[in-house]
């Protein structure tokens, strides 16, 4: 099993300078991606833009969305600055792609909330013919520059509903299960291999878990803190979260024992304390643990 780490990206008062030291010193560690979330309505970077300076740093990591909230974007601008970030970075690209539901993102984009599942299934079919070098219609040509990959991206599908679950088959690489509690997991990447298979596909989708994670003094009470200010639109469920993020080198490395015994393919850990010792500290507990970072 790969491991890959979270850009803090998200993270309030976190500085362009640190993320990029962030990068730096994951590249030379045994992580597999660097990861970004994708949030309009609070002080984050936005993702692809903080991808892009992190492959000018780096140069063997992958670059991974785990998500991108597709509808909130246009589909031909999207395509053009993923095929983009995906030819600088020599073809690292991974984008991790979902519909979202938070009504002030949808507000601020003047997108529409309701119809995004439908605007999701579009803009797939669209990124798909752009990447290949299609034209947009009959009156607007191709939308370069061409990706690395071909055909495009990697594209992963995140979400835990039937629609987003049957997209797994048809439009994408593999499947990617959020910050959910690990017994909950299986259960969506059956129903993600179950998709595969009645599409009719060979091999099997790539599997990705992701989790948040803490660690050194009072790591519990930083991420609790963290989380709930992040999740606050949840209302309690975001305090359940919090209190279910492994803040101990003992609950973290039983995290990447239980998700190695599920067959995931690579488990994402998103960092909640803003400090490099976060990525030494993890370096330590992941380094006998996992295959080799390159992908």
């Amino acid at each position: 099993m790969h491991i890959g780490v979270g850009l803090p990206s998200a993270i309030p008062t976190v500085k362009s300078e640190f993320i990029l030291d962030w990068a730096r010193k994951a590249e030379s560690g045994p992580f597999s991606s660097l990861s970004v979330l994708d949030r309009i309505v609070y002080p984050s970077y936005d993702p692809l833009i903080t991808l892009a300076a992190a492959a000018g740093v780096t140069q063997r990591i992958r670059l991974m969305t785990t998500v991108l909230l597709a509808p909130l974007h246009s589909a031909a601008a999207l395509a053009k600055q993923a095929a983009s970030l995906d030819a600088l970075s020599g073809g690292r690209l991974t984008l991790g792609l979902g519909v979202g539901g938070r009504e002030d993102d949808f507000e601020a984009m003047e997108a529409p909330l309701h119809r995004r599942g439908k605007r999701f299934d579009r803009q797939l079919a669209t990124m798909a013919r752009l990447w290949s070098g299609e034209h947009f219609s009959e009156t607007a040509g191709p939308i370069g520059p061409a990706p690395v990959q071909e055909g495009g991206p990697e594209v992963l599908i995140g979400g835990y509903t039937e629609a987003a679950l049957k997209r797994v088959g048809h439009w994408n690489q593999g499947y990617i299960a959020g910050a959910f509690p690990p017994p909950f997991v299986p259960h969506f990447f059956q129903l993600a291999e179950k998709s595969w298979l009645e599409a009719g596909r060979s091999g099997k989708p790539r599997l990705i878990a992701c989790s948040y994670y803490g660690l050194g003094p009072d790591a519990t009470e930083r991420t609790i803190s963290y989380i709930t200010h992040f999740y606050s639109f949840l209302g309690p469920m975001a305090q359940m979260m919090a209190n279910a993020v492994p803040t101990t080198p003992e609950a973290v490395r039983t995290l990447i024992d239980t998700y190695k015994d599920m067959n995931a393919d690579e488990l994402i850990l998103w960092p909640c304390i803003p400090e490099l010792d976060q990525l030494s500290r993890l370096e330590e507990l992941v380094a006998g643990s996992v295959t080799s970072p390159t992908m």
